[in-house]
């Protein structure tokens, strides 16, 4: 066993991904989790060979309230949602956000996603980013779908927009934690001091001038990932002023693309494809969707702006 010694709530967590931390010890501490079939405390230290067993009755998210609303769906199954996110759509409630997100409206379309962790979300995109994101409907699902993104073998692929050129494909390997001033915002920091490993690897598409269409490809998850980045490499995201700050139109820029780039009032990120082991038979699902008609107009305007 790779846990021998450890405590045994750690070894809880990595047996049981789906779960957050403090609810597995608060199993614990109730005796619903137990270690060779007896209560035990979460300090206390996991030997190789040794059982451990979860038996409870998962609770609904009675805080979290259905709601109809559209959903873009390009795939359902008893185990799997694939839905096309929209702009300006939150993925699941917070402070603030209650009501009028993406799980209130999947709480509407499958009731039972209320037994899951976090409605079935398991990864998420911001509320500005458009695109594809699967939502795991089973418990089978959940723990599988985390057991893949925690070893990076889901595929994900962005189109992303960015002011600068960059001068060929690459791969951005710099921790990502919490901005040391500015709480509401990520940062690429050096290893240590709460930051988590985060990889982006990325390759031109297509150049508009000052601007490159990039496809970005995820190894991690992490908060804003592509967005710090991006801005870390000096190539920020178009339309997002949290790490790319206020409008800067480059010389050379025409009438036709400078309105369109004024208009375009979220970051320029679209969840193109997703490729995933699917929870049930293990074989390899893959999806993909057009680009959000917002950002095709904006690139349609470059493209006109650099061939004049």
């Amino acid at each position: 066993m790779g846990h021998h010694g450890e405590r045994l709530d750690r070894v809880a967590a990595a047996l049981f991904p789906e779960f957050s931390r403090a609810r597995l010890q608060a199993w614990i501490k109730e005796g619903e989790l137990t270690l060779r079939g007896l209560a035990a405390r979460p300090r206390d230290p996991v030997a190789a060979g040794d059982v451990l067993e979860l038996r409870t009755t998962l609770s609904t998210q009675t805080a979290w309230a259905a709601e109809e609303r559209p959903l873009s769906i390009v795939y359902e199954d008893e185990h799997i949602i694939v839905v096309n996110k929209s702009a300006n759509c939150v993925v699941h409630p917070g402070a603030g956000n209650t009501q009028g997100t993406l799980v209130n409206a999947l709480l509407a379309h499958r009731p039972e996603l209320r037994t899951l962790p976090r409605g079935g979300i398991v990864h998420r995109l911001d509320k500005d980013t458009t695109g594809l994101l699967v939502v795991a409907a089973s418990t089978l699902a959940q723990r599988s779908l985390v057991e893949q993104l925690q070893s990076r073998s889901v595929h994900r692929e962005y189109l992303a927009l960015v002011r600068g050129v960059p001068t060929g494909p690459d791969r951005i390997d710099v921790p990502i934690g919490r901005h040391p001033r500015q709480r509401t915002k990520m940062a690429a920091l050096s290893a240590g001091g709460g930051a988590r490993p985060a990889i982006t690897n990325y390759r031109i598409k297509k150049s508009f001038g000052p601007y490159t269409l990039l496809s970005v490809m995820l190894e991690t998850g992490r908060t804003h990932q592509i967005r710090v980045h991006m801005a870390h490499k000096g190539m920020p995201l178009v339309g997002d002023p949290l790490y790319g700050g206020r409008l800067q139109i480059p010389r050379g820029v025409s009438g036709t693309a400078i309105d369109a780039l004024r208009e375009f009032k979220r970051q320029a990120l679209h969840a193109i494809s997703l490729s995933f082991q699917h929870p049930d038979d293990r074989q390899i699902v893959s999806f993909e969707i057009p680009i959000a008609p917002d950002f095709v107009d904006l690139l349609t305007a470059l493209g006109d702006s650099s061939e004049e």
